[in-house]
């Protein structure tokens, strides 16, 4: 192989031809356009699937005025970026040549600064494989320029071309690129797949889903059987949650590309393909409702609803302000309601109420660090959310006053019969509400100062203060039974 940025075939008598997804960027422009296009407006999938069946140039170009992507926020390959810089600087011709619409291709080359000339499909022809090779011959010539690719598609431009460079191809298929070619460069830009796609699904957010055990633990039924329940209720809760979360992320990709941290998520960075996404989507939730069918259909009504709402949360709810918060807190109160009709447990109207407060205040105190996270870069807005930064103070508020009124709940609960039926002894209980207490007010304050994730929850698993919390409440909640 030869080095990187060798360029002993005269830069100046080649033009270096780019390839664009997959190659100069870390993505795929129809994907992007797709997600792009249903962001804005899920119906847009309608003049999509009319497109779709006059060809593939058709339908980029029907996506591309539907779904406009900003080039400036899109995942570029630095080492492929460098490697085009480098030929410029030798005084070589440069041109972005993809099967992208034209107007697109323009964008970007236009956005970057570096190419010559800019060519991509026209809505008529697919400039891809074939199409593509014959249309370099009759603008450069065979043996005239030198093409830099990454797909299967591009075998038929190397053929051609005076230098071939590859872009993360398998072994393979990187062999017959040497075996046909008489200059080969194979440059590894990217990592494995199979780690961002698990970075992805956020199994960190299951976390989230132990809201189902909650019921089996606040009634103290153990049997076999209930925990069988319950555990297989996890299970499918989080194969379809992380369904949700690889759909929100890919509507998500403009504004989290503007975050200071989600921009470093897999789709948005390009560590993942948009194409694993758009495949995973529909693949986990099918799983996902395949277990849930051993628990009988009240349960697959309450995950079928479940997925409604957070369908509509990412296509729409989450930019509508405060409806958001109510949103996100009802999914949380649905893992409780999820775990009673999976194991058959009735809930208690205490347990409901105070996961209601309870959880409108770390849906509050999520907004509350996204609004500091703009206000800390000088934006006005949250990016994808319908705040402003001037929201701050009342955000913060309703974590707080939220919060509180849950821990008032827990209190008024324990006077409770219920409570002196479960319990040996109710006064230890009373220390679960200072703990609660502090622990709130210590959240709403780590939000303030800007130094918690996006969040709450996922912070605090990581927080050895909040585990410390958690161990005291579960102490005294023991102290109580056996004391």
């Amino acid at each position: 192989m030869d080095d990187a940025y060798d360029l002993n075939l005269s830069a100046d008598s080649l033009t270096l031809v780019v390839d664009l997804d997959g190659t100069l960027v870390h993505t795929d422009m129809l994907y992007e356009t797709f997600w792009s296009a249903m962001s804005r407006r899920w119906l847009n999938v309608v003049p999509a699937l009319r497109a779709l069946p006059r060809g593939r140039a058709t339908l980029k170009q029907a996506l591309e005025g539907l779904g406009p992507v900003d080039p400036a926020t899109l995942p570029y390959n630095q080492v492929v970026l460098d490697y085009v810089r480098n030929w410029r600087d030798q005084g070589g011709r440069t041109a972005l040549v993809s099967a992208s619409d034209q107007k697109l291709v323009d964008r970007i080359a236009g956005h970057l600064g570096l190419f010559d000339e800019a060519h991509g499909s026209d809505g008529r022809e697919n400039l891809k494989g074939a199409v593509k090779a014959a249309r370099l011959r009759d603008l450069y010539g065979a043996g005239r320029f030198a093409y830099i690719g990454d797909a299967e598609a591009d075998l038929a431009v190397w053929k051609d071309a005076a230098r071939a460079i590859t872009v993360d191809l398998p072994a393979g298929r990187a062999a017959r690129v040497d075996a046909q070619s008489p200059v080969t460069e194979h440059l590894t830009t990217r990592a494995g797949r199979i780690r961002p796609l698990m970075r992805a699904m956020r199994p960190h957010q299951w976390l989230k889903n132990v809201l189902v055990f909650l019921p089996m633990l606040a009634a103290h039924q153990f049997d076999l059987l209930t925990i069988g329940q319950v555990l297989l209720a996890f299970a499918a809760y989080s194969l379809i949650a992380s369904s949700v979360y690889l759909l929100n992320d890919l509507l998500d990709l403009d504004a989290d590309r503007k975050h200071p941290r989600k921009r470093k998520r897999p789709f948005a960075s390009g560590a993942l393909p948009l194409s694993w996404g758009t495949v995973a989507v529909p693949a986990l939730l099918v799983a996902g409702f395949g277990l849930a069918l051993f628990l009988g259909p009240a349960f697959i009504a309450v995950m079928a609803f479940y997925y409604a709402v957070t369908t509509a949360y990412s296509f729409w709810l989450k930019r509508r302000p405060v409806i958001d918060i109510c949103t996100l807190t009802g999914l949380y109160t649905l893992r409780i309601i999820a775990g009673g009709v999976a194991t058959g447990i009735p809930l208690s109207v205490w347990l409901l109420a105070f996961s209601i407060f309870f959880f409108f205040s770390l849906a509050a105190m999520k907004r509350q660090t996204e609004l500091v996270d703009s206000a800390a870069s000088g934006t006005t807005t949250a990016p994808g959310r319908g705040y402003q930064t001037t929201d701050l103070p009342l955000v913060a508020n309703m974590a707080v006053s939220s919060g509180y009124v849950s821990v008032l709940v827990m209190a008024l609960y324990l006077n409770t019969g219920a409570v002196r039926q479960l319990y040996q002894e109710t006064a230890p209980l009373w220390g679960i509400c200072l703990v609660l207490l502090y622990w709130l007010s210590r959240m709403v304050m780590i939000a303030h100062r800007g130094q918690m994730d996006d969040d709450p929850v996922v912070f605090a698993a990581r927080d050895r203060v909040s585990m410390l919390c958690a161990l005291l409440i579960f102490g005294f909640a023991l102290a109580g039974v056996i004391l």
